[in-house]
This record gives structure tokens, sequence and C-alpha cells, in this order.
């Protein structure tokens, strides 16, 4: 599928230079696949970006990690602002960045196929639409509307985009190029809602009270554990009562921050390139290994066979997906610089917790030198997805808790 990496990102910036200067009448941005318009970021290289900052000093971080992933913020918001007429023809998946790219456009075409959704599912891997996907969306959609797509990651289909008002046209698949063209060449006017001197976002004044009864039903939800669906409603909470270009910055403000969370980088290593190689291995036959290392590494940790109060408590406040026991209640403490079962006060259901995840890293451990790092990390993801590991603590099998 196309992803937006960082080649990409610099065409972006490049083409909405030549485009703001040229003499076309407009242009009009389609996908060379059938299957999607755009998958979103390239998740290796966002990874290997995250390895990037973490080596600089800490004082410099913040501002490197702005400078590194506003690219894609700036080469949007410039193609936006060129004066000419953009139009996306959509006939598959527009999802994260691609989502983003679209949302730039100032007319939105989609094909009547099941293929064609847009959606932001950046939150189900640790991190927040960083395009300005935080501030488009809401802004065009409403806050109710977009808060599913931006924290749960809902997509909205092809008929649900036309009555939201996301899409501007429903065209039969292969007529979605044409449509745009026609749309480009009418002589529309191009500018965007958002940069109207008039306009103000749906339920802008209600922001603070709409965010505020979502952030509370999501910590129940989460426990604290999770940084980014926090770190959306921020960005929504303190954007959209603020000009364009200033609510964008503000987005990338503590897009930078979330970056630099650990939470986002297992995440990713997990439940995106593990469900990878996961996938890959079950078409090509799987190492037998994998199962045999799971299966010991999660009799260790014993998170579903525990039924010492104590203990299950504390596994469920960690994070723990425990079948047979009830939701625990948030207790107030969100997600800080260290994890639940790290953090002060030690009570005693977390010193019983960190020595039983102890031996469970050592059980790991054990199991590292049998397996490659694609293996290792498609035993993170079962452990995460079918044996009740906290998604945010990415596994042990690829690095250990850290």
């Amino acid at each position: 599928m196309n992803v937006f990496s960082n080649a990409a990102i610099e065409e972006l910036g490049l083409f909405a230079d030549w485009l703001k200067q040229s003499d076309v009448a407009g242009v009009v941005i389609r996908s060379g696949k059938t299957s999607a318009f755009c998958a979103g970021a390239d998740l290796a290289e966002l990874e290997a970006a995250y390895d990037m900052i973490m080596a600089a000093p800490p004082g410099d971080r913040d501002q490197l990690a702005f400078d590194h992933f506003f690219r894609l913020s700036r080469g949007l918001r410039k193609l936006e602002t060129a004066g000419k007429p953009v139009a996306v023809a959509i006939a598959g998946l527009a999802l994260g960045g691609g989502c983003e790219f679209a949302l730039a456009a100032h007319h939105r075409v989609i094909a009547d196929r099941p293929q064609a959704t847009f959606g932001l599912p950046e939150s189900l891997v640790g991190l927040l639409p960083g395009g300005g996907g935080t501030q488009r969306l809401p802004r065009l959609i409403g806050i109710e509307a977009a808060l599913p797509v931006l924290l749960d990651g809902a997509r909205i289909g092809r008929q649900a985009a036309v009555a939201a008002g996301l899409a501007h046209e429903l065209v039969a698949t292969g007529e979605e190029v044409t449509a745009a063209e026609r749309w480009v060449l009418s002589q529309p006017q191009a500018a965007q809602p958002w940069d109207r001197p008039d306009r103000r976002a749906a339920d802008a004044e209600h922001v603070s009270a709409i965010i505020g009864q979502k952030r509370s039903k999501m910590l129940a939800e989460t426990l604290g554990h999770y940084p980014a669906p926090s770190a959306i409603l921020d960005c929504v909470e303190r954007g959209l009562p603020q000009d364009f270009d200033t609510a964008i910055r503000t987005e990338m403000q503590i897009f930078a921050k979330l970056i630099q969370r650990r939470e986002p980088r297992n995440m990713i290593r997990t439940l995106f390139l593990g469900r990878l190689d996961h996938e890959r291995m079950q078409k090509t036959g799987a190492n037998p290994k994998i199962t045999e290392a799971v299966a010991s590494v999660s009799k260790v940790l014993g998170v579903q066979s525990e039924r010492g109060k104590e203990l299950t408590e504390a596994f469920a406040r960690a994070g723990f997906r425990i079948e047979h026991m009830r939701k625990v209640e948030f207790d107030g403490c969100v997600a800080g610089d260290v994890y639940w079962h790290d953090d002060e006060p030690r009570t005693c259901g977390k010193e019983v917790l960190r020595a039983r995840l102890a031996d469970a890293e050592a059980a790991a451990a054990s199991w590292r030198s049998q397996l490659d790092d694609s293996e290792r990390r498609a035993a993170d993801y079962v452990l995460v997805t079918q044996e009740g590991f906290p998604a945010y603590l990415g596994g042990l099998f690829a690095a250990g808790l850290s």
C-alpha cells in the first residue's frame, strides 16, 4: 500500500511549493492502487525516528521530534493554501496520514465500493494523528462525530462520509477521477472552511464540557495506562478554539511529547510489526517454538489461572486482561514517567506483581536466543492479543519490560 515515507513527505512539500507558482487550473490526487488511497505512516521508519530522537540529549528531544514530524503537517498546509483547487479521488482505504492527506484537499470524491473508507487509527498503536487530523476532522464533522474516529480507530464508510460532510461526492466505481477533474475545472474557490474569517468550529463553545465527559469515560476504560487518548483529547480541547495555523503547531507539540514515551514504541513493535510478522508466518508456516515459548511464559505469568485476590487485582490494575474478573475502577492515577506496577507506593500487590513479571521476563529471556527478531515480535503479538498481556508494555520477548 501507499505510505507516507520520509521520501514521500519530502516530495509533498516540494509539490506544494511548485503548485503555488504554477499556472495549472488545479490538481486531482488519486492512487495508482485499487486497494488503497494511502495507508498512513511508514511505521518502521517511525520506530527508527524514535530511536534517533531518544539518542539525542534530553534537552534537544522536544524540538528534534517537532521538526522531524511537523514536515507532513507543513506540507499539507502548504498544499491547501497554495491558491489552487485540490481534489482527491478515493477508491480504497484512506487511513492515518492518508486520511489527513484527503482532509487537506478542498474536495473529496469517494467511489461507491466497500473498500473506500476514511479512518485515523493512530491511537491503536499509541499515537495521535500528527498531520492535522485532530484539527481538521472535528472542524469538518463536529467533535462528537470525530472522537470515535480519533480515540477508537472507528472508520467512516462511503455513505456515512457523504452524510457527515466528510466526502462531497459519492460516485460509481471508476468515475471518481472524472468527477474530481470536473470539480477542479469548474473554477471553484480554493479555500478551506477553517480558513474563512467568519467560520467557527462546530461545538467549539462546548469543547471543554464534551472533552471532560469523554476523558472520564476513557480513563475508566484504560485505567490511565494509555497516554495517546489523553493526548488526542488535549489536542482537540486546546486546538479547536485556536486559529488553524496555531492549532496544528499545538497538535505537533503534544505529538512531540507523546512520541518520546515508551508506550507508542512498544505498541508499534507489537501490534503492528508483530502482527505483520505473525501473519506472514501463518501463511508460510509458523515456527512451533513460538507457540511453545508463549505457552511457557504465559504459564509463569498465570494471568488467567491466578485466583489470589491480591495478585489478581494487581494484574487488573496494571491493565492485564483477566477473563474471570470484573473490571476494576479507575483509581485516578494517570500514566506518568513510570508504569503502574513500578510506581510508588509499592503496595504488597505491586511487589507481588513485580516479582511475577520478573519471573516471566526471565522465562522469556531463556527463549530469545532461539528466536530471531521477527519471531520475537510475533511471540509478543500473541502474548498481547491472546494471553491478556497489556499492549502498552509491548510483551516480553522482543526486549523485555522497559
